[in-house]
């Protein structure tokens, strides 16, 4: 079992819909998803562990342990299967998520994921491979350049999933992204194009539409929840 508790808001009444934060942040970023999405679904903004509320404990930090944290909270809850969105690194954890637990899946939403750190553009990639060696350098001094140096330490060196392993992912997924996401275009395009099931949908914005573009967002997201093509 996990060491930790993942705290999360939850809130409305259906189908479950988990929604998964990005790194640094908490549910809270989630803010403009959850009265539109609990209007048809229980929809849960859940802080990642170390993240927000949701204790550190001593357990790795890792997608593919921030994936066990959420199966278990997925137990403890007794959700047998969930639509489950994720942004960013939480799209990191989702989709690590459902290649290791398919069968808890009902639909995926990918928002700004990536497979490998190669996926994110240069320009935003440098600084925090920087930013993490500067932590790194004064962690055993400092419990907040240790932190940092965690946080950061996700985005330089996880995920590490490779491209053919979506084709073996038969789940109806939206990869939404930003017309100017941090994620290279031919890097999210790899992505839709290897899920059997995948579908590409770009909002108008940058990294952040769920929170910059929240209507266009939530509609797409919608639409694609409701659609009972892939079924």
């Amino acid at each position: 079992m996990a060491d930790t508790f993942l705290h999360y808001t939850r809130q409305g009444a259906g189908p479950p819909l988990l929604l998964l934060h990005g790194n640094g942040e908490d549910g809270s970023y989630f803010v403009h998803q959850m009265d539109a999405f609990s209007l048809h679904y229980t929809v849960y903004a859940i802080d990642t562990r170390g993240h927000g509320a949701s204790p550190r404990g001593d357990a790795p930090f890792t997608m593919e342990q921030f994936a066990q944290d959420l199966l278990e909270l997925m137990d403890g809850e007794a959700i047998q299967r969930a639509n489950i969105l994720g942004f960013s690194d939480g799209g990191n954890i989702a989709l690590t998520f459902a290649l290791a637990h398919p069968d808890r899946v009902d639909r995926l939403i990918l928002n700004g994921a990536n497979l490998d750190p190669r996926g994110v553009k240069f320009h935003i990639q440098f600084p925090i491979v920087l930013g993490y060696a500067l932590a790194s350098l004064f962690a055993k001094m400092s419990p907040k350049a240790k932190k940092n140096a965690e946080i950061l330490g996700l985005m330089v060196k996880e995920p590490h999933i490779p491209a053919e392993a979506l084709q073996k992912l038969y789940i109806p997924t939206l990869v939404i992204v930003g017309t100017r996401d941090m994620i290279r275009d031919s890097h999210t395009l790899l992505i839709a194009r290897s899920l059997p099931q995948g579908r590409l949908e770009m909002i108008v914005g940058d990294h952040f539409i769920a929170a910059k573009n929240p209507d266009e967002f939530n509609e797409a997201v919608a639409a694609f929840l409701a659609d009972t093509r892939s079924d």
